[in-house]
């Protein structure tokens, strides 16, 4: 069994308060679990309107698809105009 894990920093130009910050967020979640089936959640800096740390897990017998699906689910993150990738790290467990 594989598990992959990726910590996303986002940053969020437009994210003027806690709410407008959830909206992006929830929007992009979902998208993420629908698309690819990972579990993600935010993992940190939750109490700051403009930044955001997003936890992804895969599991998986294939360390190969767990990559693909991780890199995948970053891409995915990168085209929401509404935020912007600061750091993203990928590690296999």
């Amino acid at each position: 069994m594989i598990v992959g894990l990726c910590t996303v920093e986002l940053y969020i130009p437009d994210g003027h308060s806690l709410k407008a910050k959830r909206q992006v967020l929830l929007s992009l979640k979902d998208r993420l679990r629908d698309k690819f089936n990972v579990s993600v959640a935010e993992v940190g800096e939750q109490d700051l309107w403009q930044k955001a740390v997003l936890g992804i897990a895969c599991v998986a017998n294939d360390g190969a698809f767990v990559n693909q699906v991780l890199d995948q689910a970053v891409n995915l993150i990168r085209s929401v105009p509404a935020v912007e990738v600061v750091q993203c790290r990928i590690e296999m467990l």
